[in-house]
């Protein structure tokens, strides 16, 4: 193994914030890297850097020893850097969003290359990227769930309808017929028989819609599962079948009749949407960028 500076730059920073989470954005690194680095440096030293405590990095005697020996050598080579390193340009500064996939492709996509900052993006579930805004890993969330996390601080900026839709090819009649005369139950025999798409197994507004309208959990698995819902909305375009989706997804397929909008459910389920972010941020400007542009985007797709 071959000596690093930068593993030093990272080892100073994480001595001189207390944590990986202020090294990491005191360096423009992700905190894994900031791990990394430290770990690196440490099994190259043999022996423990720091003390690991939920909130803060404490330094061993080592440390204190290596920080001493290193620190003038440091920051000679930063003067250094600066005195004869002409930037082309600033520094660009990095933000990082957790989202669904949908939710960036309808609305963010189009305006990335636009951005004066650089811009990271995380999909997954919403408890995790909670936890990795409190942590630090992500500085902005667009999530319909609120965490109950002190540090974090949430915006309402939209909300999202959910509805039953059907590919242009499905015989719905019957099931109008139903829905038209009142009887729920008969209407949620005849869904229980038909096709039924959801994504990756996830069917949390399968099951709250179903409740919310039958009173019921959905006994019955979909019969297919894939990626993202826009893969539903694909694969029902001028075939059979049936998915509960966000209605802002189901614009251009309405519109074009490949899908049709079978229920919006007798009682219409409805999702908040929130921003979060953490009640302290260097980041203000660039976050109330983002802001702007979901919430010019949501205002076009539910008018």
């Amino acid at each position: 193994m071959q000596w690093n500076l930068e593993w030093l730059r990272t080892f100073r920073a994480i001595y001189e914030t207390g944590t990986l989470t202020a090294a990491a954005q005191e360096l423009y690194l992700s905190q894994p890297g900031v791990s990394l680095h430290l770990n690196s440096l440490e099994a190259y030293a043999g022996y423990k850097l720091f003390d690991r405590s939920p909130r803060k990095m404490v330094p061993t005697e080592k440390a204190k020893i290596l920080y001493n020996f290193v620190l003038e050598a440091l920051q000679r080579m930063e003067s250094a850097e600066q005195l004869f390193h002409r930037r082309s340009q600033p520094e660009r500064i990095t933000i990082s969003i957790g989202m669904c996939f949908e939710n960036f492709q309808y609305t963010l996509e189009e305006h990335v290359a636009q951005l004066p900052f650089n811009l990271i993006i995380k999909f997954g579930l919403y408890p995790q990227m909670q936890a990795d805004l409190d942590s630090g890993l992500l500085d902005l969330i667009v999530t319909p769930q609120k965490g109950n996390q002190q540090n974090l601080i949430y915006e309402a900026f939209s909300k999202e309808r959910i509805v039953l839709i059907a590919g242009n090819k499905t015989d719905i009649s019957e099931l109008q017929f139903q829905l038209g005369c009142g009887n729920l139950s008969a209407a949620r025999d005849f869904l229980k028989q038909q096709l039924w798409y959801s994504t990756a197994g996830d069917m949390e507004q399968l099951k709250n819609f179903w409740s919310k309208n039958f009173n019921e959990h959905p006994d019955f698995s979909p019969n297919y599962i894939v990626p993202n819902i826009n893969s539903i909305i694909r694969c029902l375009s001028d075939n059979e079948g049936f998915s509960i989706v966000p209605d802002f997804l189901c614009c251009e397929g309405l519109d074009s009749g490949k899908i049709k909008l079978v229920w919006e459910g007798k009682h219409v389920l409805e999702n908040t949407l929130y921003f979060g972010t953490r009640k302290n941020t260097m980041y203000y400007n660039e976050l109330d960028q983002l802001k702007k542009l979901f919430e010019k985007k949501w205002e076009f797709l539910i008018t």
